[in-house]
């Protein structure tokens, strides 16, 4: 049998914006804390340390060079962040990296899919995000690494990141589920389509609603998964958190986002945590910030809602239980038994990048 998933949480600030092609990234450990996440998480039956700011390189501020900004510092911090990860994982504790730019999910899932591999656990990635973030030097029209961490961890990048891992590549794509997508370059979604990702891009949200899309994104998880949330901020509409480098509109609601964690939070497989991509420099009194650990205290199991019993998720996808007030999502199956009721369509939008 396999263990029970970790109560004991360790916070890892990484103060970097190194990969990104906006400056700020770099306060947003200080942002979350400034915000309550440790007070929010103890309050949830977590043991929480802090670990304070990993130190590494700072920014040159540099054009590309062989089409890859900043490509010796992003190296650097992901390495720093992939020892941490691991050591805080072979102590049986749950990892909470604070970013810092999204290039960090190299070393960050890294080194979940090392301690999966030692471990014989299978993984999982969720990723929460408005970009597939699978760009390559040769798509990538600005060079920067936070647009490719996910085609480095799949095998396509420069040596100095694929190989962090201690394996080439460090995971395979089948393991991925992207939720939330909507600016995609166009080579960047040839390689997507070639490498076979699945992806719950916001029209597939606007389609059958947050619920079944999420649901499909989790169905096969089991005892032995260990699911892993890289959650980058600009996941969320920017009408309801503007602090992030890359705004796209047309992104989840505020309910959406607190339905999609509560969901993961149902599953009990969570396993390791990345927050990337909150810039500080562009919000406004902290309001992201705030947004980002409320929703985080959700994925914990903070509810919005007052319920006797929770639906969970079988191995096969399917939802056991029942969950009283809430309806489900456009097109999502209904529980045997359980009477049908009105929904309300999920809203408008601009068009999305369909991948």
């Amino acid at each position: 049998m396999m263990p029970a998933r970790p109560r004991r949480a360790s916070l890892i600030g990484a103060p970097t914006d190194v990969g990104a092609g906006e400056r700020g990234a770099s306060m947003g450990p200080e942002a979350l804390r400034v915000a309550g996440l440790i007070s929010r998480l103890g309050a949830h039956g977590l043991e929480v340390v802090d670990r304070g700011n990993l130190g590494g390189p700072g920014n040159p501020w540099q054009a590309p060079v062989a089409g890859y900004r900043h490509l010796d510092e992003v190296a650097q911090w992901n390495r720093l962040v992939h020892d941490a990860v691991l050591a805080e994982l072979r102590a049986e504790r749950l990892p909470v990296l604070l970013g810092g730019d999204h290039s960090l999910a190299i070393g960050s899932i890294g080194a979940v899919a090392r301690h999966c591999r030692e471990t014989g656990r299978t993984l999982r990635v969720l990723w929460l995000d408005a970009h597939a973030d699978f760009n390559t030097r040769e798509l990538s029209p600005s060079g920067n690494l936070h647009g490719m961490p996910l085609a480095c961890l799949c095998g396509f990048g420069p040596p100095e990141l694929v190989a962090i891992a201690g394996h080439e590549p460090a995971i395979s794509a089948s393991c991925v589920r992207q939720v939330g997508i909507r600016s995609v370059d166009p080579g960047e979604k040839r390689l997507v389509h070639e490498q076979g990702l699945d992806v719950f891009d916001m029209r597939h949200v606007d389609e059958v609603g947050m619920r079944a899309a999420v649901a499909e994104a989790l169905s096969g998880l089991d005892a032995g998964t260990h699911l892993h949330v890289s959650f980058d901020v600009d996941f969320l509409d920017p009408e309801i958190a503007p602090g992030v480098g890359t705004t796209v509109p047309g992104g989840p609601t505020y309910r959406e986002a607190q339905l999609c964690m509560e969901m993961i939070a149902d599953t009990g497989q969570l396993g390791s945590l990345d927050i990337v991509e909150l810039n500080p420099a562009l919000d406004v009194r902290n309001r992201t910030a705030s947004l980002a650990v409320d929703l985080v205290e959700s994925l914990f199991g903070k509810s919005t809602l007052v319920r006797q019993s929770v639906r969970r998720f079988t191995a096969t996808g399917a939802l056991r239980g029942s969950r009283p007030g809430r309806a489900p999502g456009p097109g999502a199956p209904l529980p045997a038994g359980e009477p049908a009721r009105s929904v309300r369509p999920p809203p408008r939008r601009p068009p999305a990048a369909r991948v």
